[in-house]
């Protein structure tokens, strides 16, 4: 199995464990509507998939996403898959532009492990709240990237 496959393989147990599978679509702590595991894109009020819609889904997005992950910071293209999966997780969940801006993606760049890796924690809020789950998360994602 290439680096490649074992990061996507390490980025959807991640990802699928923290957004869950809600086949009909719901409003996020955001506001936004989602489908699946966390799938935004398109989804409106009303929509419903089927469990294997789901896992499809997850699976194309997760490799896009993590394409864009790497372009935002190159860095990981030397990195471990366990930081290319926490990466693409963080990028997942926020955003692949706002990934690209965090430090996180910045500090990786630099090298500076440990500080990226703090710096995941510091995205644990939906709406301007602190949410739990997020920080759960961003604790996870912080000890698959120092893996």
């Amino acid at each position: 199995m290439s680096a490649a496959d074992i990061a996507l393989e390490k980025a959807l147990v991640i990802i699928k464990a923290f957004e869950g599978c809600r086949l009909k679509a719901y409003k996020c702590p955001a506001g936004v509507w989602t489908i699946g595991y966390g799938e935004t894109l398109g989804v409106k009020e009303g929509d419903v998939w089927t469990q294997e819609k789901a896992e499809e889904e997850i699976k194309k997005r997760v490799a896009q996403f993590m394409g864009l992950t790497l372009q935002k910071c190159p860095q990981l293209l030397e990195e471990s898959p366990a930081k290319v999966a926490a990466c693409t997780s963080l990028a997942y969940n926020i955003g692949t532009g706002a990934f690209g801006a965090s430090s996180v993606c910045r500090l990786t760049g630099r090298k500076e492990y440990q500080r990226a890796a703090d710096a995941f924690l510091l995205w644990n809020k939906a709406g301007g709240r602190v949410l739990k789950g997020l920080t759960i998360r961003r604790q996870a994602e912080r000890s698959m990237y120092l893996e």
